[in-house]
């Protein structure tokens, strides 16, 4: 995965972050805990990464996530028995 300098991250738009909320100023988008995701590398590692965020952070996180991967968000996992 490519990694963003803080430059970088500071102009990656507030929308592509998993919590736009606390992405709102440059400053904030520079702080760890925002889950950026301008490619699908860093949507994965968002979904990895994100166990300390709290349960309705993570549904946002995990919706915003399958979007940048192109996955719906009501696709569920198959339970099918092998």
């Amino acid at each position: 995965m490519a990694r963003l300098s803080a430059s970088q991250r500071s102009k990656v738009p507030s929308s592509s972050f998993g919590l736009p909320g606390k992405a709102r100023s440059s400053k904030a988008k520079k702080k760890s805990g925002n889950y950026p995701m301008p490619d699908k590398a860093h949507a994965r590692s968002a979904l990895r990464l994100m166990h300390n965020a709290s349960p309705a952070q993570q549904k946002q996180i995990r919706a915003k996530a399958n979007k940048v991967l192109g996955k719906s968000s009501s696709a569920k996992k198959s339970t099918r028995k092998k």
